[in-house]
């Protein structure tokens, strides 16, 4: 299928039916589903579409309301910008979009790198790569070799190889996306060139770009400033100014003013400054181990202020190391730009330059002073896990039924949420604390690049949580930053996600992990690591079972198992709060796969003998129970297919293993079932858990990563583990109880485990490490 056969998007605007898609994200979808939803439904909400760059495969549901579709032409430039909000903003500001695409080779421009604008001609417009599966295409990036005094300042620059793609000198190429190149703009203090923008092809005459220092006028006075945009208005080129000082002594405005009033140059000797703040100068113990990425605060007036470490570096007219600082409120006075010059991206007025010396580590993370200058000082992750590269851990268990009450249960148990990390919390509470169903993971053979982030899931988060029950939030921050460091996405530390998102990054992309599942459809074997749960629009189910959703899914899609999976993770039909398919779901403590599987002797459901046929016709028949594929040895498929109803109906031929051929009765036969042992709960944009810890059905336990707070802004999430026996009295209930239950009045947590659910987790009992 060629990239023409798809329907492309953007999101503009936060949907409420998708927790973790961001505005400015680029989706796609077939144009053959597009038109068959289209034709289906005659005013439809939503559409289901798939994310580019999402590390799954699994569609959303996004309301058309919060869609924009997109060109071939216009997604291909758009998906090379590497950040939601940079691509939004790019693709918002259509005169400026348009402006930028019809640039074409040999086009004079200026080009944002490292805060700084260089200048250049465009040598090439192309992909860097093809399209990484199962994305349709990929960006389109431009080419550019500098000029001018800017010759040789491409050194190291680019995060993309780029030399077999166009031709230039050494240290002059750079491959960047559309939101980071403008056409070069001609100024009228070049009156003897009149030829239209368009034709200027030399970068080294006079013009004025975005980034240049300029001198302006206002009345009688001169000021200064820095181009941020020259344009066109009602015939008159106009130029913006991010000023030093405007007219009432203020810093850090704007101001737009006729081109005519302004002249390249600076006031000599001016030296501008930001605005002062008074900062706490009392350095600490050793700030010298604070790098970038570390999690800081620093006194502003009265007041303790926190942030993350953007940039470290020296600023023009400071003799000091300064710090780039993102902060987690509106306190400061840029989006990551000095003086006109970038340093670093962030909303704005979040941005804040101070001396290094006045940051300290971040104090809301609990640990002794010396743990936090070891870690949240972050240091060079990798070079720092070699030095223990031949440290023996110890290999803990999971905590047992015998172990809950002393180690888990409580308030400071579990795992410590901070910055939007419940997702995560929920995930890896719910896989480790009491099952060893993927701990293969842990323990595989990885690549020296990725073994830091093996080596901290295992040794600083599954071994606290299973010997102490406590795991503190610098370390899982400690896992994203190091998730972030590597490349898999740029909002690790700041942004909720997907759980399933986050597993298959780990998982797939980092580890390797053999695929968990692996699906049989017509023949062909598919392989996966999540199965997300898809129903008709004709089922029947009202109160299902997690039994139930399974098979009418597997039904639906006309898939088998190839084999039985040693961890089995399900995700359930339903997309935010107010998109949910059924308002309860119960838990089936056992799945039974037996029928599910592709290859393997099966039982007829009428008579128990050997089943040789199976009827696709038959599964939703309300004769039948809702529960199981319909299979039946040959006489009483002749039977049941020969009621008036059902001789239209087709049955098809089982795969019967060697050996059981002509046997009547598999006594013998063992059915292949796998257990409940984790159930992760959304309502609103929180995750939490539930867990079963033990044999019996009450054996249940609820983990909120941040159930409470110690104080506000500078204060921390209090995590707290409880046991909920209610769970097992509801699930003791019959179908019709449950379903006369309200929500509200349930007791204790149970009511968010049978109407929050959103991915559940089974386990192999027989494939468990540690069993």
């Amino acid at each position: 299928m060629t990239s023409k056969n798809y329907h492309y998007f953007i999101v503009t605007k936060k949907p409420r039916s998708v927790l973790t898609v961001n505005p400015g994200r680029l989706c796609y979808m077939t144009t053959q589903k597009y038109n068959a939803q289209q034709e289906t439904t005659k005013h439809p909400k939503t559409l289901s579409v798939h994310a580019f760059d999402s590390f799954t495969n699994i569609p959303k549901d996004v309301e058309i309301s919060c869609l924009e579709e997109l060109s071939l032409e216009d997604a291909q430039l758009l998906l090379a910008v590497p950040d939601d909000t940079e691509r939004l903003s790019m693709f918002s500001d259509q005169p400026a979009f348009q402006a930028a695409r019809s640039l074409s080779v040999g086009t004079a421009v200026t080009v944002k790198e490292d805060g700084k604008n260089l200048r250049g001609v465009i040598r090439y417009i192309g992909k860097r790569r093809e399209p990484p599966y199962p994305d349709p295409i990929s960006g389109t990036y431009y080419g550019v070799e500098l000029q001018g005094s800017d010759r040789g300042k491409a050194k190291n620059v680019g995060m993309y190889s780029h030399e077999t793609l166009f031709q230039y000198e050494k240290d002059c190429g750079i491959l960047v996306p559309i939101s980071r190149i403008k056409p070069v703009v001609p100024s009228s203090l070049s009156p003897s060139r009149t030829e239209p923008s368009g034709a200027y092809s030399d970068p080294q005459t006079d013009e004025l770009s975005p980034g240049d220092r300029v001198i302006y006028f206002i009345g009688p006075k001169c000021r200064s400033g820095m181009v941020v945009e020259v344009q066109q208005q009602n015939g008159n080129q106009m130029v913006w100014i991010s000023t030093d000082t405007d007219e009432m002594g203020r810093r850090g405005g704007e101001i737009c003013i006729p081109l005519e009033m302004v002249s390249k140059g600076d006031i000599p000797g001016d030296i501008t400054e930001p605005e002062r703040i008074d900062f706490d100068t009392t350095p600490p113990e050793d700030y010298t181990n604070l790098d970038v990425n570390s999690m800081v605060e620093v006194i502003l007036g009265k007041r303790n202020s926190y942030g993350i470490i953007r940039w470290i570096g020296k600023l023009p007219g400071r003799e000091e190391t300064m710090a780039g600082l993102e902060l987690e409120e509106d306190l400061g006075v840029s989006d990551g730009t000095f003086k006109g010059t970038r340093f670093f991206r962030c909303p704005n007025k979040r941005a804040l330059f101070v001396k290094l010396s006045s940051c300290h580590p971040d104090s809301r993370f609990h640990g002794s002073a010396d743990d936090h200058k070891q870690e949240m000082s972050q240091p060079d992750y990798t070079e720092m896990d070699e030095d223990v590269s031949g440290e023996n851990l110890e290999v803990v268990p999971p905590i047992s039924a015998e172990q809950i009450d002393h180690l888990l249960i409580g308030r400071m148990k579990g795992i410590q949420g901070h910055c939007n990390s419940c997702y995560m919390d929920a995930a890896l509470f719910s896989l480790f604390s009491c099952s060893s169903a993927l701990d293969s993971m842990l323990f595989k053979t990885t690549t020296s690049q990725d073994a830091p982030i093996q080596r901290t899931l295992l040794r600083d988060i599954v071994i606290p949580l299973r010997s102490k029950g406590f795991v503190e939030c610098r370390h899982v921050m400690k896992l994203r930053q190091l998730l972030q460091k590597h490349g898999y996405s740029r909002s690790f530390t700041t942004e909720e996600k997907d759980p399933e998102e986050f597993l298959i990054v780990v998982m797939h992309h980092i580890l390797a992990l053999e695929p968990l599942l692996k699906l049989s459809a017509a023949g062909k074997v598919q392989e996966s690591y999540c199965y997300q749960i898809f129903l008709d629009q004709n089922h029947s189910l009202v109160l299902p079972t997690v039994q139930q959703l399974l098979e009418h899914s597997f039904h639906n899609a006309g898939l088998k198992l190839a084999e039985v999976p040693s961890c089995l993770i399900l995700q359930m039909p339903r997309f935010g709060k107010k998109f949910k398919m059924f308002d309860k779901i119960i838990p089936s403590l056992e799945l039974d796969i037996t029928d599910l599987l592709s290859e393997g002797p099966q039982q007829c459901i009428m008579c128990g003998h050997l089943a040789v046929e199976e009827c696709a016709d038959c599964f939703k028949d309300p004769t039948f129970n809702l529960t199981g594929f319909k299979i039946f040895c040959h006489k009483c498929s002749t039977q049941v297919h020969s009621h008036p109803k059902r001789r239209s109906h087709q049955p098809t031929r089982l795969e019967i293993p060697k050996g059981y051929m002509g046997r009547s009765i598999p006594q013998t036969l063992i059915r292949d079932r796998l257990e409940l042992y984790a159930v992760l709960c959304i309502e609103t944009s929180h995750y939490v858990s539930f867990v079963k810890y033990g044999p019996n059905s009450h054996d249940w336990i609820f983990f909120d990563s941040m159930a409470d707070r110690q104080g506000e802004m500078d204060g921390f999430n209090i995590p707290e583990v409880h046991l909920c026996p209610e769970v097992g009295t509801y699930l003791e209930m019959s179908p019709a109880e449950l379903a006369n239950q309200v929500p509200r009045d349930m007791k204790g947590v149970a009511k968010r485990l049978f109407c929050d659910a959103y991915m559940y987790l089974y386990q192999s009992t027989s494939m468990c490490l540690y069993r």
